[in-house]
């Protein structure tokens, strides 16, 4: 399957080296951006290295992905439960009590434990023990499953493997957030794949991350070499993401991005500093870019008073989204921890001034263009809010220094060649 979405607008950029374009398997257990930041990952990473004279092939789980330009997707069928009605829990059916690897998925999913990255690990090690031969090279997007070390070894592919953040970050923020033992019980069920993760990282011959942060904690989390380890910064669709000057800014409106209602994503205290905010503020605007669900963020909007003041707009095209952050008066990431923090640097490359907090590699993405506020704390969030809605000099100051710098640091132009050196590398040192 190719997909007919436009290509990057970007000249192309030559391979690190004088050999054949390297074929790249991008292996995702679940890669439509509009699900997570890792989808949004897969779909620029793909389209630059393809931009880059690479032919790339994504190998997805469901949700699918919509890719870009010469991109082929290749689906790796699965029972999508979470997509199933009843969350898939009657979903069962003879027929997949012949498939271990099905028995699995079901019960496991049934049982309360996310089971997604090893099932699509066993599949994918199949998929791919029949076409080895058409790649010169893998890249794991965060699977870390059991699969991925047989097709390390078993199959002799080059394995290199992107983690975002040690997943022991989300487990721990989650546990920190529960109110009863149930809740307690649930999560540790749920997050018991991180167990696997870890195993598996540390017999991973090359890694890379999107950040020193991530590094450091990643480093410490799962006890992987250091020197297995590179970091890459993302980068941006500079074409999408860019000031609209035909776009009116608006003068009070905050935008910021939830994928997922989690306490690592910092939600409820964008929510409480709102709420401070409307007393001197009560034209304010707050347009979250998700979906409203039922749990902590719903609980937050009740309890403060806000049920009918935030927006939640989701099922955005990329385009869609960036006319969005242009819109903006300021862009807000409250997140607890970022292993990146990609919708700060969608925002920077459109102009809008950040807020962002010092949670994880935040504060790399921001450098000293945007504005740091320690995580967490909703009083020190909503002063910042304030002094740039009640000084539009700071605004457009901001602003500019963060286009400046994500025109230099988010460029994919840039970023994409330092995948391929990687990838280059791992193929002529597989030992």
């Amino acid at each position: 399957m190719v997909t007919a979405r436009p290509r990057l607008r970007h000249s192309r950029v030559a391979l690190p080296s004088k050999l054949a374009p390297l074929r790249i398997a991008i292996l995702g257990y679940r890669s439509d951006s509009k699900v997570g930041g890792q989808g949004v990952y897969i779909d620029y990473l793909s389209q630059a290295l393809s931009e880059a004279g690479a032919h790339v092939d994504v190998i997805s789980g469901p949700p699918y992905p919509e890719l870009s330009g010469d991109v082929r997707l290749l689906k790796i069928p699965s029972l999508d439960l979470y997509a199933q009605p009843h969350n898939g829990h009657y979903s069962l059916r003879p027929r997949h009590l012949l498939s271990k690897t099905d028995t699995y998925e079901y019960f496991g999913h049934l049982s309360g434990k996310f089971v997604e990255p090893y099932v699509f690990g066993e599949r994918v090690y199949r998929f791919l023990r029949q076409r080895a031969h058409h790649y010169d090279v893998v890249l794991d997007n965060q699977t870390l499953a059991s699969g991925m070390l047989r097709i390390q070894s078993g199959l002799g592919l080059p394995l290199v493997t992107m983690i975002h953040h040690p997943v022991t970050q989300d487990r721990r923020l989650a546990l920190e957030a529960a109110e009863t033992w149930r809740q307690r019980w649930l999560i540790k069920r749920w997050y018991a794949f991180h167990h696997m993760q870890i195993r598996v990282a540390r017999r991973l011959k090359v890694m890379t991350c999107p950040s020193e942060a991530a590094k450091r904690d990643i480093v410490e989390a799962f006890g992987v070499d250091p020197d297995r380890l590179h970091p890459i910064p993302l980068g941006v669709d500079q074409s999408a993401f860019r000031p609209k000057p035909q776009i009116p800014r608006a003068k009070n409106r905050i935008i910021s991005t939830a994928s997922a209602d989690t306490p690592l994503k910092g939600l409820p205290v964008l929510l409480k500093a709102y709420r401070q905010l409307l007393d001197n503020h009560p034209d304010l605007e707050l347009v979250v870019i998700g979906k409203l669900r039922d749990g902590l963020a719903r609980r937050m909007l009740g309890e403060l008073g806000l049920e009918h003041c935030v927006q939640f707009k989701s099922g955005l095209t990329r385009r869609e989204l960036a006319e969005e952050f242009c819109r903006a008066t300021i862009a807000v990431t409250p997140s607890l921890y970022e292993g990146f923090g990609l919708p700060a640097a969608e925002a920077m490359s459109c102009g809008t001034p950040v807020i962002v907090t010092d949670g994880g590699a935040l504060p790399e993405v921001a450098g000293d263009a945007g504005i740091v506020v320690p995580r967490g704390d909703a009083d020190a969030l909503a002063a910042s809010i304030a002094r740039l809605l009640d000084h539009a000099d700071n605004r457009l100051s901001v602003g500019e220094a963060c286009l400046m710098r994500a025109r230099t640091e988010f460029d994919w132009r840039q970023i994409a060649p330092r995948y391929l050196s990687l990838m280059e590398e791992a193929r002529a040192n597989p030992c």
